[in-house]
């Protein structure tokens, strides 16, 4: 499943994550992996989560970003979910449409039974109708 929480730059939307992912790391059973744009945020996650800072690898865009996160999973099997901080610009997609790389983590969930908890400094407005239902907090 893919959860998506929006809302402009500042608004509460990495608390959200950190929080959310806390809760997850000490009531689930599998690895919860948080993909962010730096270790900022290191000391705010339980020791169970695995923190990756992104920019430490050569990812230009969303498709190497994917073949990223196929990695993670191909080489764990026991992933619950993975928390994606400032998604655009881990992607590279800012000021782009979302959709196609939102729709391709929908697919890879599905077959691969991962939960995507994506944040995106946008407003729920610019977003497209077919990802309003994942929509699980907008700010």
């Amino acid at each position: 499943m893919v959860k998506l929480v929006l809302g402009t730059k500042g608004k509460g939307k990495t608390k959200y994550l950190l929080d959310n992912a806390n809760s997850e790391a000490k009531s689930s059973d599998g690895v919860v992996i948080y993909l962010d744009k730096n270790t900022k945020h290191m000391f705010e996650l339980d020791r169970s989560i695995r923190l990756i800072n992104v920019n430490e690898y050569p990812i230009p865009d969303f498709e190497v970003l994917m073949g990223f996160i196929c990695g993670l999973i191909a080489g764990n099997n026991d992933i619950e979910a993975i928390y994606f901080d400032s998604f655009l610009t881990l992607s590279n997609l800012e000021g782009a449409d979302p959709s196609d790389a939102l729709n391709k983590l929908a697919i890879l969930s599905d077959k691969l039974n991962v939960d995507f908890i994506v944040s995106l400094s946008m407003d729920e407005s610019e977003l497209s109708d077919t990802f309003k239902e994942f929509i699980v907090l907008s700010l």
